[in-house]
């Protein structure tokens, strides 16, 4: 005979019911209603949650994009959809990621590139394909926390220059005309700025790797040094311990930390169609342990996100 244990779920005050997904990542959370204004204390539940969980889940949301620009705003002001990439017609602060408009199967923390990346982001699901096209979210303390000292000791002291204008998985040779207007779009800026590859979370303390997809060059080292260490400390974050794989459902928010997670979408759902929004919350620039600050180095990201 097989025992199903019951999920384990707290009651906040506010009544909402939040449910570990994993041991380090993820929870459900239900008893809101993201259709509303939401008062002061639930949105601070949800915050508390959030700094505990890094990515919470709703389901059967019934939002429209307005709901969801309005559900975003109660953690701060909004960043437009993207720096290059255009938005939903309408909507400039809906971002569509849509298989049709590419597939963005690598890790990285969205927009790591400009100077202040966006606080959190909010997916929702919009078409959904009969299977596969998971997304995965990774826990970037839990990464940090993994690391044997010695190694932890050396991120400690690092900066890494993240770009758009990254290191495709996919030769040049082998993208087609409509990939190749794909990536000049969203390299038609470039930008460029050094990061901490620890960054202390503003409000938690925690420190988590701060790297991802475009993390390109360690500060000071070569290219293929900054490779080695890179791809050394992306291994942490992306262990499966670390890692939520959330299958997505009709009508579905997802709501994760950019400032300490990373995520994936994973390629792997044939020619079906998918496609979620995406509304980014406007972040601070980011700190590392010794207090010193991020700095650009190439573009102005003013058009896309507030000063941080």
């Amino acid at each position: 005979m097989t025992t199903v244990l019951p999920t384990p779920a707290e009651r906040t005050a506010t009544g909402l019911r939040v449910e570990k997904l994993t041991a380090r990542i993820g929870a459900r959370v239900s008893g809101v209603d993201l259709g509303r204004e939401l008062p002061p204390d639930v949105v601070a539940d949800l915050r508390t949650a959030l700094n505990e969980h890094k990515a919470l889940v709703f389901d059967d949301v019934h939002l429209d994009d307005e709901g969801q620009q309005r559900f975003a705003r109660h953690f701060g002001e909004l960043t437009t959809a993207h720096p290059t990439v255009p938005a939903v017609e309408g909507a400039p602060n809906v971002l569509p990621v849509d298989s049709e408009r590419g597939r963005s199967n690598h890790w990285h923390t969205d927009v790591t590139f400009v100077v202040n990346p966006p606080q959190a982001s909010t997916l929702r699901s919009i078409v959904v394909p009969p299977y596969g096209g998971e997304t995965l979210i990774a826990d970037a303390a839990g990464a940090y926390r993994d690391l044997p000292d010695p190694l932890r000791d050396l991120a400690d002291t690092l900066w890494a220059e993240h770009t758009n204008d990254y290191d495709y998985a996919v030769p040049e040779e082998d993208v087609d005309d409509e990939g190749a207007a794909r990536r000049a779009q969203f390299t038609s800026i470039t930008f460029r700025t050094a990061h901490p590859v620890v960054r202390v979370h503003p409000l938690t303390g925690e420190r988590g790797l701060f790297i991802g997809g475009f993390a390109q060059r360690v500060v000071g080292l070569s290219k293929a040094e900054s490779r080695t260490i890179l791809d050394l400390l992306q291994a942490y974050v992306t262990r499966p311990e670390n890692v939520l794989r959330w299958r997505w459902s009709p009508d579905q928010l997802v709501l994760f930390d950019n400032r300490i997670t990373q995520h994936y979408a994973i390629d792997n759902y044939d020619d079906r169609p998918r496609r979620l929004h995406r509304v980014t919350v406007a972040g601070d620039v980011p700190v590392g342990i010794d207090g010193r600050r991020s700095h650009a180095v190439t573009g102005d990201a003013s058009h896309y996100t507030p000063a941080g």
